[in-house]
């Protein structure tokens, strides 16, 4: 219900009663005093008039203040203020400092040109190869398996390559024996670790070392 509401009906109230008021001071004063009708109908509007003006005050004004204090809004609570965040201070810029100068490419040492490969020519590899016959001397060849360390098949493998003779093989040069030892198909080497040079010179002047002694007496082949 709303506060006007009851006011009104307060009022209205009121007003009721200091009328029924009103009219019985009217019969009393006519009746019981003897007044006139005019005279008692004054003092009867005087009574309804203060009354009703006395009651709206005590009862109506007094609830309507009532009603009111009661429909009237809870004051909101305070809410204490929450500080402003502080912003966060922005990290500051990195200070730029100058590169340090770069220094000047060291010179590239100079590269001297590398000397020119000469590769060797085929008339150089035929010269260190030593001199060879087409066949042996008078048809008969030198037993070259007194030289230690030439057994049959190499026998026949300085046949093939043109040496059947001891002085052949003693007039080696160093770099003759080389191109022999590199020649030597399976048996690299073998030329100089068995000294062929050293046993063909005594065999070519007519001489014998122990092992060709040995091989003339059978006793090796």
């Amino acid at each position: 219900m709303s506060v006007g509401t009851t006011s009104s009906r307060c009022a209205y109230g009121c007003w009721a009663v200091a009328a029924i008021v009103g009219l019985l001071a009217l019969f009393l004063l006519m009746g019981a005093s003897g007044w006139s009708f005019l005279g008692g109908l004054f003092v009867a509007a005087l009574i309804f008039v203060f009354l009703g003006l006395l009651l709206n005050w005590i009862l109506c004004d007094a609830g309507r203040q009532a009603v009111a204090q009661h429909h009237a809004p809870a004051p909101a609570a305070v809410v204490p203020a929450q500080p402003a965040p502080v912003a966060a201070e922005a990290p500051s810029a990195p200070v730029a400092t100058d590169p340090a100068p770069a220094s000047a490419p060291a010179p590239a040492p100079a590269v001297e040109p590398a000397a020119p490969v000469v590769a060797d020519a085929p008339a150089q590899a035929e010269d260190a190869a030593p001199a060879t016959l087409a066949g042996p001397r008078d048809g008969q060849a030198d037993n070259l398996k007194e030289i230690k360390g030439v057994g049959p098949k190499l026998e026949q493998m300085l046949h093939q390559m043109g040496f059947y003779h001891f002085d052949q093989i003693a007039a080696w040069t160093e770099a003759e024996v080389n191109w022999v030892n590199e020649n030597l198909a399976g048996f690299k080497g073998r030329a100089t670790r068995d000294n062929w040079v050293a046993q063909a010179k005594i065999l070519a002047a007519g001489g014998e070392t122990e092992f060709s002694a040995r091989v003339g007496k059978g006793d090796v082949y």
